[in-house]
């Protein structure tokens, strides 16, 4: 029987078991959750106490008004993520290889409806497919691989069962801290990847910390839900600047969804899965300096969430987020460029281009063939920006990746990786130099990019690109709509009017 199937007999079921009666329907707040009883305290148990047990008050407006932009930003880029080939494969798969259920939407496909874990894969598929979701640091993009899964529970459970906005919130800040959680227990994980895409990893225990919060799982499952996640992580980078980068997303939301049902089914994993054993990995499979430490308990002490001290970097245009530095630096010298010229700038002009940034081997990429390596080539992106000015979703279409006159620029391009631009998100720089046949040396630098954390889009350029983005796929009214959902999703007693607009 496939898991739809059982998912509907769970939803018409009435066994006794409480996080089964939650799946069928009757939600209640995890305050109503009867605790079973505690060994002592671990690492692995502290996180699934967290999970249980933070309440709403916790989030403070700061928290609730950041976690809100991601959750209209991660809809957006999924909705234009909709209209890619990569999604569509991904679509017509799970159509045709798995029986179809009439329970969770999928993005940008009215009337077409999954079972809940596999309209989490597609949508979270969808998030990914343009590299043009967010960003966090340590380094991963936390809300693809969380809300797409939270969604299609949201849209599992019956019409009078709906959790609250503050629900949905609430559990989507609990992935979002968990991912953060556990990537600072690691030096490496600071660092742009080199062994593996960290959301395939921290991205499926999101997924499951935040399915498991919404479920109302107790804390004993929540715990194992995690050690089940663990099971079910990981993603060669060897597949970044491919169509697979976006499955692992796709899977973490899927596979972190999975992982709490099961848990809620009674199946059971490591309950050290989190700690550090000697001799045994768990979670230090993924990081060699794995240092965990136990989350406090929020009745003791008041919680502090992550989000609050480290906001997110929101892309401007759909790629690596290293590119951003490049482009800006880049954009500097275009308007150098175009005053010399008098309004029309040739490549003929330059004779050399030098760009100095951090030494990354699957962001280096001399000549991209594909859309994918395009979105994580610092010399593409450079480049298209000295021609351009600018880089945005157009730059990625057949016509633009193919012009002569962007080939040419390419083959002028030298890289440099000095010691003093560190591969992180969060010390990193962008240099670009360009030397004219006349011999005049122009120069452009970035340190911050309008987007990251550190200088932030503002609510109206957020929303601009979010409208730019739904509008590919929704009508006006609809993306309208949307905006004041998500912006007041703390107030809606029910989810309802969030899903009409996305069915």
């Amino acid at each position: 029987m496939n898991l739809s199937k059982q998912l509907c007999i769970i939803q018409r079921s009435f066994q006794p078991r409480s996080t089964l009666s939650v799946v069928r329907g009757l939600h209640k707040s995890a305050l109503d959750v009867v605790q079973r009883p505690t060994s002592e305290e671990t690492v692995t148990s502290s996180f699934g106490r967290f999970i249980q047990s933070v309440q709403p008050r916790h989030l403070s407006p700061k928290v609730l008004q950041r976690s809100k932009r991601m959750v209209l930003d991660s809809i957006g880029v999924g909705l234009l993520g909709s209209t890619t080939e990569v999604f569509d494969l991904a679509l017509q798969h799970c159509k045709h290889m798995y029986a179809l259920d009439d329970i969770s939407f999928v993005y940008g496909r009215s009337g077409t409806k999954l079972s809940p874990v596999l309209a989490a894969f597609v949508n979270g598929v969808a998030a990914h497919s343009m590299d043009f979701d967010d960003t966090w640091h340590p380094a991963t993009h936390p809300s693809g691989a969380v809300l797409p899964a939270l969604l299609a529970i949201c849209d599992m459970l019956p019409s009078n069962s709906k959790p609250s906005g503050l629900d949905v919130l609430m559990a989507f800040n609990v992935g979002i801290e968990i991912q953060g959680r556990l990537m600072r227990f690691s030096n490496e994980a600071h660092n742009i990847p080199k062994r593996f895409h960290p959301p395939s990893v921290v991205g499926t225990m999101g997924s499951a910390a935040a399915c498991a919060r919404l479920l109302s799982l107790d804390r004993s499952q929540c715990s194992h839900a995690l050690a089940i996640a663990s099971s079910l992580a990981g993603a060669p980078m060897a597949n970044a600047a491919t169509q697979s980068k976006p499955l692992h997303i796709g899977n973490a939301s899927r596979l972190g969804l999975e992982a709490a049902l099961l848990a809620s089914r009674g199946l059971e994993a490591s309950p050290l899965v989190l700690d550090a054993v000697p001799g045994v990995a768990g979670f230090s499979a993924f990081y060699e300096d794995y240092a965990p430490r136990p989350l406090a308990y929020p009745e003791e002490e008041e919680h502090s969430f992550l989000l609050d001290e480290q906001d997110m970097a929101f892309k401007r245009f759909p790629a690596h987020l290293g590119m951003h530095w490049v482009a800006d630096a880049a954009a500097i010298i275009h308007k150098t460029l175009v005053g010399l010229s008098t309004g029309s700038f040739s490549p003929r002009m330059v004779q050399d281009i030098l760009l100095r940034v951090p030494q990354s081997k699957y962001i280096n990429r001399p000549f991209p063939e594909s859309e994918h390596q395009a979105r994580h080539s610092f010399q593409f992106n450079a480049c298209t920006a000295l021609l351009d000015g600018e880089v945005t979703v157009q730059s990625f279409q057949p016509e633009a990746l193919l012009r002569p006159e962007l080939h040419a620029l390419l083959s002028r391009v030298r890289v440099e990786h000095p010691e003093d631009n560190p591969a992180n998100f969060d010390r990193m720089y962008g240099e670009v130099e360009v030397t004219l046949v006349s011999g005049d040396v122009l120069r452009g630098r970035c340190d911050t990019f309008y987007g990251h954390w550190r200088n932030p889009l503002s609510n109206e350029s957020l929303r601009k690109k979010f409208r730019n983005n739904a509008g590919a796929v929704l009508i006006p009214e609809k993306v309208d709509a949307l905006v004041e959902a998500v912006e007041g999703l703390e107030y809606l007693t029910d989810c309802k009017p969030l899903l009409a607009q996305l069915q």
